[in-house]
């Protein structure tokens, strides 16, 4: 697949999302292009807030859409540039300079002008108005944001740098081969490469490489940072900087460290002795030998793994108590990782797992190897989806356990090949990671939790599925998946329906639609005692039955009146949305549900009956499994295992050294199911004691 084939299969995208969605085109393009981008981890989540106006001096403003990162609060102002047209002309400078222009006169007109008395009060637009004006004195960075279906023109190498009242304005523009590029990037997001030689204006970061405890895996060196460029790399990066996990655990804390911040005001010339230093990956780097020692001048995606903190205090305290980083320097163990994903992805979330381990951050990391991914990956390429729509195939729904995986895997594809891989494979039925959390967030009655923006919906989910695994991983089955598509189908369908009712103004969709579920569920669970929606035969229908959607219908319009009524606590309805009270006031909701629903619901004890056979189910497919990976491995790799065991006196049960005495046996003896379990067990606590 070429840019020219991505090109036309996202605007066929686009027309198609929005002829179910009932929006307009411009809209769904925002849509499906913003999708990409918080993919890629360059949003962190995104709020359509379409306006068109005519400002002071028949000035021309437009923005479509905002997302505020309160970690490093850059506020993204993101306006469109969209034709529908494959053949459209090359994106030119002027073009570009035009349409920023809009977004800076939209802001101008914020804060000087009347702009705040003639927007209507209820309207996204009126949100982010009033978030702009609350934030201020906070905001720290505008990221102006181009999103056009064409390609920009070569000439646009760069764009000046700018600033609103003194605070930096960077601007970014996203054309079509760009997004394409990061969808078909290794990790499935935007590298971030770093010139340490113009950075440091000179040989780059001093390192002593630590040849002795390199693997075939990685690479380590020892390098000083001065305190100066951290903070300049977080200037120019932002959140982007900082590994996924740390991130989203750091966006829940302080910003800056009380302690960090006085160690740099009043001694900062103590700083290096205080401070833990900072732990990062790249994917490559060059290092170029001096006179005087070895340099790093050079990274490919460089990702702070832990040093967060530091990093982000560093910056927060130069740019509030402008603060003198001149005498500080900051340790950095730098690790080169495996350039294959699937390894790297692992060896990252492991590092992270240990170096973050006083700040608690476990296994909710998520990272695409995670075995809950897998699984949900490995059921998805297996089981078909019902025929449905008067179609004589049947379908898959593609779970993406890593970012890109649904368009990569068509890479190399034949047209006949990519047609079939399509056609089992429907783009509308893909289902990401942060899509299957809102899903099931959503279904567990948090929509307030939902509201609060993707990545932040997502580690709450991560917490709970990693807790749940811990003490159980077959909840995880083929029952569970099943269910999480039907749940999909039922979000996919509420949508529609809200975007075709009266009352809807093209605003807060996300928000009604995540509480109108959750009160869905939370009615039936209070008006039909010991029942429940019947999702699997959602799945089997593929469809949501027409008792259901004549409650939503009722349900939506509720929701709407109640997240926009004059009365609410806070003024700002995206911020409203995100607080307990207003699920509080929500569930407070007097409607009763018809009687014509009970056809679609079913007993629990119907509903335990079938956990309890998919459970089954998954036990013995987990333990197969277990047992499959132990042969593979093979006698002489349980062999050097025992070894290892005995000679570093690894916690194991009776079970788990019997267990082993026939693993070293292999094949002359095989192990059961059961203990192929204790063995990979085993293995794993052997693994945390340093076995390689």
């Amino acid at each position: 697949m070429d840019v020219r084939d991505f090109q036309k299969d996202f605007l066929e995208e686009v027309k198609s999302s929005a002829a179910i969605d009932g929006a307009g085109s411009n809209a769904a393009f925002v849509n499906v292009a913003t999708n990409y981008l918080i993919n890629a981890e360059v949003l962190s989540d995104f709020t359509p807030a379409f306006y068109v106006g005519t400002g002071k001096n028949n000035r021309k403003l437009r923005i479509d859409g905002y997302v505020l990162d309160e970690f490093d609060v850059t506020l993204n102002l993101i306006i469109s540039d969209y034709t529908g047209d494959e053949n459209r002309d090359t994106l030119i400078k002027s073009q570009a300079i035009a349409l920023f222009e809009r977004i800076n006169y939209f802001l101008d007109e914020v804060y000087t002008g009347a702009l705040r008395r003639t927007v209507e009060p209820s309207t996204p637009v009126f949100d982010l108005i009033q978030l702009l004006l609350v934030n201020k004195e906070r905001i720290r960075k505008f990221r102006y944001i181009l999103l056009t279906d064409g390609i920009m023109s070569s000439r646009i190498s760069e764009l000046d740098v700018h600033s609103y009242n003194n605070i930096p304005i960077e601007y970014q523009i996203w054309d079509i081969e760009r997004i394409y590029k990061v969808c078909f990037s290794d990790l499935g997001r935007q590298d971030i490469e770093i010139d340490f030689k113009s950075l440091s204006g000179g040989k780059g970061i001093p390192c002593l490489e630590t040849t002795t405890a390199n693997s075939e895996y990685y690479q380590s060196y020892l390098c000083i940072v001065p305190g100066e460029m951290l903070a300049d790399l977080y200037d120019s990066y932002g959140s982007q900087l900082l590994e996924g996990n740390v991130r989203s655990f750091l966006s829940t804390k302080v910003a800056v460290n009380k302690k960090i911040r006085e160690t740099i005001l009043r001694i900062p010339q103590n700083f290096f002795a205080y401070n833990n230093g900072v732990s990062a990956t790249v994917m490559d780097l060059k290092v170029e030998k001096g006179e005087d020692g070895r340099y790093i001048t050079y990274a490919k995606d460089f990702q702070i793994i832990n040093g967060g903190q530091t990093t982000a205090s560093l910056s927060n305290t130069r740019f509030k108590d402008h603060a003198d980083l001149s005498s500080i320097y900051v340790q950095m163990k730098l690790t080169k990782v495996d350039s294959d994903p699937d390894k790297a992805s692992e060896l990252i979330r492991n590092i992270s797992r240990s170096s973050n381990s006083q700040n608690k951050v476990s296994d909710a990391d998520f990272f695409a190897t995670h075995p809950f991914h897998i699984r949900m990956e490995q059921l998805s390429r297996r089981l078909f989806a019902p025929a449905s729509g008067g179609a004589q195939y049947e379908t898959k729904w593609f779970y993406e356990r890593a970012r890109g995986q649904y368009l990569q895997a068509q890479m190399r594809m034949t047209k006949s090949q990519k047609d079939k891989f399509a056609a089992q494979n429907p783009k509308n039925q893909v289902i990401t990671k942060t899509d299957l959390a809102k899903y099931r967030d959503t279904w567990a009655e948090m929509p307030h939790i939902v509201s609060k923006g993707a990545q932040t919906n997502f580690m709450k989910f991560a917490a709970l599925v990693d807790d749940q695994w811990q003490k159980s991983d077959i909840v995880f089955n083929e029952k569970y998946f099943k269910e999480s598509v039907a749940l999909a189908i039922l979000f996919k369908h509420t949508e529609w329906i809200v975007s075709h009712q009266p009352w809807y103004e093209k605003g807060y969709r996300a928000n009604i639609v995540t509480y109108s579920i959750a009160l869905l569920h939370r009615m039936i669970r209070t008006q039909f005692k010991d029942m429940n929606l019947d999702l699997q035969s959602i799945w089997t229908r593929q469809q949501v039955p027409d008792a259901v959607t004549n409650e939503l219908v009722r349900i939506t319009k509720f929701v709407f009146n109640s997240i926009t009524d004059p009365g609410r606590a806070t003024i700002n309805v995206t911020q409203w949305c995100k607080r307990d009270a207003c699920w509080d006031s929500i569930k407070k909701c007097s409607i009763r549900l018809s009687q014509n629903i009970q056809r679609c619901l079913t007993s629990k004890e119907d509903n335990k009956a079938a956990e309890k056979e998919a459970k089954s189910d998954q036990k013995i497919a987990s333990d197969m499994q277990a047992q499959a990976k132990v042969i593979e491995l093979g006698a002489e790799y349980w062999k050097s295992v025992e070894s290892f065991v005995k000679l570093k006196k690894v916690n194991a049960s009776p079970d788990q050294l019997k267990a082993l005495k026939y693993a070293v046996k292999i094949p002359v003896q095989i192990p059961s199911a059961y203990q192929s379990v204790q063995l990979m067990r085993l293995l794993e606590e052997a693994k945390a004691n340093g076995y390689k």
